[in-house]
Protein backbone atom coordinates (compact mmCIF):
# COMPACT_ATOMS: atom_id res chain seq x y z
CA UNK A 1 0.00 0.00 0.00
CA UNK A 2 1.47 3.40 -0.94
CA UNK A 3 2.36 5.63 2.00
CA UNK A 4 0.00 8.39 0.84
CA UNK A 5 -2.94 5.96 0.98
CA UNK A 6 -1.82 4.73 4.40
CA UNK A 7 -1.55 8.33 5.59
CA UNK A 8 -5.00 9.16 4.21
CA UNK A 9 -6.56 6.18 5.98
CA UNK A 10 -4.78 6.97 9.26
CA UNK A 11 -5.75 10.65 9.25
CA UNK A 12 -9.31 9.84 8.23
CA UNK A 13 -9.58 7.14 10.87
CA UNK A 14 -8.51 9.59 13.57
CA UNK A 15 -11.16 12.08 12.45
CA UNK A 16 -13.87 9.42 12.30
CA UNK A 17 -13.02 8.08 15.74
CA UNK A 18 -13.10 11.61 17.15
CA UNK A 19 -16.52 12.18 15.59
CA UNK A 20 -17.84 8.97 17.15
CA UNK A 21 -16.32 9.93 20.49
CA UNK A 22 -18.01 13.33 20.27
CA UNK A 23 -21.37 11.68 19.65
CA UNK A 24 -20.73 9.41 22.61
CA UNK A 25 -20.23 12.50 24.78
CA UNK A 26 -23.30 14.28 23.38
CA UNK A 27 -25.55 11.24 23.65
CA UNK A 28 -25.09 8.82 26.53
CA UNK A 29 -23.76 5.46 25.44
CA UNK A 30 -26.29 2.87 24.55
CA UNK A 31 -27.35 0.53 21.80
CA UNK A 32 -29.45 3.25 20.15
CA UNK A 33 -26.42 5.51 19.84
CA UNK A 34 -24.41 2.70 18.25
CA UNK A 35 -27.28 1.89 15.88
CA UNK A 36 -27.51 5.54 14.75
CA UNK A 37 -23.73 5.81 14.33
CA UNK A 38 -23.56 2.66 12.23
CA UNK A 39 -26.63 3.56 10.16
CA UNK A 40 -25.42 7.09 9.36
CA UNK A 41 -21.94 5.80 8.60
CA UNK A 42 -23.33 3.18 6.21
CA UNK A 43 -25.57 5.76 4.53
CA UNK A 44 -22.57 8.02 3.94
CA UNK A 45 -20.46 5.11 2.68
CA UNK A 46 -23.17 4.39 0.09
CA UNK A 47 -23.22 8.05 -0.97
CA UNK A 48 -19.43 8.21 -1.14
CA UNK A 49 -19.06 5.06 -3.22
CA UNK A 50 -21.64 6.36 -5.68
CA UNK A 51 -20.21 9.86 -6.02
CA UNK A 52 -16.47 9.38 -6.37
CA UNK A 53 -14.11 6.97 -8.00
CA UNK A 54 -11.01 8.74 -6.70
CA UNK A 55 -9.04 6.04 -4.86
CA UNK A 56 -7.33 8.40 -2.43
CA UNK A 57 -10.57 10.16 -1.52
CA UNK A 58 -12.29 6.81 -1.01
CA UNK A 59 -9.42 5.67 1.21
CA UNK A 60 -9.55 8.86 3.29
CA UNK A 61 -13.33 9.21 3.61
CA UNK A 62 -14.52 5.61 3.27
CA UNK A 63 -11.91 3.45 4.93
CA UNK A 64 -10.56 6.23 7.14
CA UNK A 65 -13.25 8.66 8.32
CA UNK A 66 -16.29 6.40 8.00
CA UNK A 67 -14.40 3.27 9.03
CA UNK A 68 -13.27 5.09 12.17
CA UNK A 69 -16.74 6.54 12.74
CA UNK A 70 -18.68 3.27 12.52
CA UNK A 71 -18.28 0.67 15.23
CA UNK A 72 -19.54 -2.76 14.40
CA UNK A 73 -17.32 -4.25 17.10
CA UNK A 74 -19.30 -2.36 19.75
CA UNK A 75 -22.49 -3.61 18.12
CA UNK A 76 -21.31 -7.20 18.65
CA UNK A 77 -20.37 -6.45 22.27
CA UNK A 78 -23.89 -5.05 22.82
CA UNK A 79 -25.39 -8.18 21.26
CA UNK A 80 -23.27 -10.37 23.54
CA UNK A 81 -24.26 -8.31 26.58
CA UNK A 82 -27.98 -8.70 25.82
CA UNK A 83 -27.53 -12.44 25.35
CA UNK A 84 -25.54 -12.87 28.58
CA UNK A 85 -28.21 -10.93 30.49
CA UNK A 86 -30.72 -13.60 29.55
CA UNK A 87 -32.40 -11.45 26.90
CA UNK A 88 -31.99 -13.58 23.77
CA UNK A 89 -34.99 -12.02 22.01
CA UNK A 90 -33.60 -8.52 22.45
CA UNK A 91 -30.15 -9.75 21.41
CA UNK A 92 -31.43 -11.32 18.20
CA UNK A 93 -33.64 -8.32 17.37
CA UNK A 94 -30.67 -5.99 17.86
CA UNK A 95 -28.41 -8.25 15.80
CA UNK A 96 -30.83 -8.55 12.89
CA UNK A 97 -32.15 -5.00 13.14
CA UNK A 98 -28.71 -3.45 12.98
CA UNK A 99 -27.67 -5.63 10.05
CA UNK A 100 -30.81 -4.83 8.06
CA UNK A 101 -30.56 -1.13 8.92
CA UNK A 102 -26.92 -1.00 7.81
CA UNK A 103 -27.63 -2.72 4.50
CA UNK A 104 -30.66 -0.53 3.78
CA UNK A 105 -28.62 2.56 4.67
CA UNK A 106 -25.82 1.65 2.22
CA UNK A 107 -28.36 0.91 -0.53
CA UNK A 108 -30.20 4.18 0.16
CA UNK A 109 -26.97 6.16 0.10
CA UNK A 110 -25.96 4.56 -3.21
CA UNK A 111 -29.41 5.31 -4.68
CA UNK A 112 -29.15 8.95 -3.60
CA UNK A 113 -25.70 9.19 -5.16
CA UNK A 114 -26.96 7.74 -8.46
CA UNK A 115 -29.72 10.34 -8.57
CA UNK A 116 -27.29 13.16 -7.84
CA UNK A 117 -24.93 11.99 -10.60
CA UNK A 118 -27.66 12.05 -13.28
Amino acid sequence: MPFRVLGAVACGGALGALARYGLGIAFPYGPWTILVVNATGCLLIGVLMGLTEDALLRAFLGTGVLGGYTTFSTYVVDFQRFASQGRPGVAMAYLAGTLVTALVAVATGAAVARRVRR
